[in-house]
Parts: C-alpha cells; structure tokens; sequence
C-alpha cells in the first residue's frame, strides 16, 4: 500500500517593511483666537459736546493723534479764571515777603512787637500755600483744556465711532469714544488638555534624546479658508489649570505686517510639543490587539518564519504609531497579508518607515 508523499507548504507572500530609526516630530493642532498685542479704549476724559471728529473708521492711526474735538470754551474760562488766581496768590505773597524783610530787622531792635514779627510770619506760610494751591488749579485747569482734544493713545487701527458730532460725553463718566487696536503683530490665545500634555511627556520619557519644546519655539497657524501658513514663537504656557476645562492657556506671537489676522478670528495652532530624533515608527495596519488590549506586531525573523512580539505605543501621528519598546532598528514587521504564528513566508516587497504605501490590511490567522 502506497503513501502520499507530503509536500512541504511553500512559502506565503506577505507585506513587510524594515523598521529604521528617524527623527518623529510630534505635532499638534489645536484652536486659538486672536487678539491684539495691544487695546485701547478711547475715552472722554472731561465733559462737554463733541464739536467734531479727526479720523476716518477703519485707518490706521499713530499714537498723539487728534481723533475728536470737545467744545473747549469752559475749559479756556477756568483756564482764565484759575489764572487770575494764580497772579493775586502771587501778589499776596509778594506783600508777605516784604513786610516779613521789613519786620526782621526791626524786632531785634524791638521796634516791632515780636507778636507782629511772628504774625508777619505766618501771613507769608499762608501766602506760599495759597500761591501753590492756585498754581496747581492753573495746571488742572490747563489738563482739562487739553483733555479736550482727544488724541490717540497707541497706534494702530482704529474701528467705529461710538458716538457724533453733537453729543454730550463724559457727563458723570468717562463715555467710550472708539477703540484702537494694534495689529502689527497679534497674540493667539489656545488652550491644550492637561492630560494629553502628560500622555505625550510620558510616551517621550523612554528616549533618552528626545529634544523637548518650550518657551520661544516657532510655532504655526493657518486661518480657516486661507492656505497661508503664518509663523510664529510660543511666548508662554499658562502655570494653572482651569478647573471648569482642565485645559492651560498658551498664547504664541505672530508678525502680522499685511493685517491678514484681524483680532477675533478663530485660527488653527500647529505646535510642535516633542522632538525624538531616533524614533521607531510602524504604520498603524502593522498593529493588532489581543483581548486583553496588548499591542502586538508580527515580526519576520532570521528564518523568514513568523514570530508574534508584543509592543508598548507611544503616540499616533499620520497613522503611523511610535513604538517605544519591543522593536528594534532592522526588524523586519509585516504589514499586509494572511499570517500566523511560525507561518513561513517571503517578503513580496520592502520598505523603510518613511515610505509606506501598503493598501493591503493586515489579517491573522489563529493556531
């Protein structure tokens, strides 16, 4: 009786690719908002009527610019009367000091009553105090004539007009005029999730030449609708935590000579949080979990047989995961095709990380 002769299982084709250490930036978008480096409200700092405005809404102005005009002619009277004052103080004291001069040499040889020397005295401190009080209602008086025209505090842009020609302002308050914004450069204002900063830190912990991001990194933001990408520097990450969010404020700075981001607008931050200049990356097919969760990858050894190696993940970016334990540069994972544990294979094709373009998925087969 003959047996059938067995025939060896010629190898099955499989999709691999090399694993090979490269820098990995990990990078991360987040929303911001953007707000002037600078603010200001401009106010009416004295009351009266608005006899006219200086600007054109929507221009750029420069700081010591007339914006608005309030009728100054009660403040030209106080200014006149605060004046008048002043000179009469001047004249008192002019008197004080005269008769002070007269009197000194007099009492010594007691031809004046030593009651009327200190008399004479204290009419000349009431003299100097009385001139002083009338020069600082001059100065006063001469603020209040200049705060009637109104100028601008800072340069920049400035928006709408809040009130007219003809209105009464500054009555009992100091009534918003318009407000100026300086946009030469402009603050982004994001937020990032405090859990997520610390699951990054950790997946970096591994590497012992991870390059790690702080104050005065460059940093980028592209505007909804816009393909252009604006760059800039993270100025600081916020020390606390918001307990309604447990989120932390960043802000980043950004040259903004073209006024193309305009305070308000919401805007997308990419952030560069970590760089690991020798990171082992796989394509996110190459990995499969058992019941348990366990990230596992199969790996072609020396034989061309199949081994099953499990694997601690970092982060995922672009679909490719970081693989901080359980690979090394030159092993060879299998990225597309039916395998199985001892499973004999040939590599139909190989690539480096850095070019991966397998459509295949990755299926299993179980002993």
């Amino acid at each position: 009786m003959s047996h059938p002769v067995a025939q060896e299982i010629p190898p099955i084709s499989v999709q691999s690719l090399t694993v090979k250490a490269q820098p990995f930036v990990l990078q991360t978008t987040l929303p911001g908002r953007i707000e002037p480096v600078r603010v200001a409200e401009v106010r009416a700092r004295v009351a009266g009527i608005v006899l006219s405005r200086d600007f054109r809404e929507g221009e750029m102005v420069k700081a010591g610019q007339i914006l608005f005009h309030i009728d100054p002619a009660s403040f030209r009277m106080a200014l006149s009367r605060a004046q008048g004052d002043l000179a009469r103080a001047d004249a008192a004291l002019s008197d004080a000091q005269a008769v002070l001069r007269r009197y000194k040499p007099l009492v010594d040889i007691s031809a004046v009553s030593r009651q009327d020397f200190d008399n004479a005295q204290t009419t000349l401190k009431t003299a100097q105090a009385t001139r002083q009080s009338a020069y600082a209602d001059v100065q006063a008086a001469a603020l209040n004539l200049d705060y009637a025209t109104v100028r601008a505090p800072i340069s920049g842009r400035i928006g709408r007009a809040l009130v007219t020609e003809g209105a009464l302002v500054g009555q009992n308050e100091a009534t918003p005029l318009a407000t100026i914004q300086q946009i030469d450069s402009v603050y982004a204002d994001f937020q990032q999730p405090v859990t997520d900063a610390r699951r990054l830190r950790a997946s970096f912990e591994g590497a012992a030449d991870t390059q790690s991001v702080g104050k005065n990194q460059i940093i980028s933001l592209t505007a909804d609708g816009s393909p252009e990408t604006h760059e800039g520097r993270l100025l600081f990450s916020d020390i606390t935590v918001s307990r309604d969010t447990g989120q932390f404020l960043m802000r980043g700075e950004f040259p903004n000579k073209k006024g193309a981001l305009l305070p308000g607008m919401y805007v997308r931050i990419h952030l560069t949080q970590a760089v690991d200049p020798d990171a082992i990356l796989i394509p996110q097919r190459a990995i499969h979990r058992n019941s348990e969760g366990t990230a596992q990858v199969f790996v072609i050894g020396a034989d061309s047989t199949i081994e099953k190696r499990e694997v601690t993940t970092g982060v995922m970016q672009d679909s490719r995961w970081q693989i901080t334990r359980g690979l090394k540069e030159g092993d060879r994972v299998v990225t597309g095709g039916t395998v199985s544990v001892g499973l004999k294979v040939r590599e139909a094709n190989e690539a480096s990380t850095a070019r991966i373009e397998h459509k295949e998925p990755l299926n299993t087969a179980r002993n």
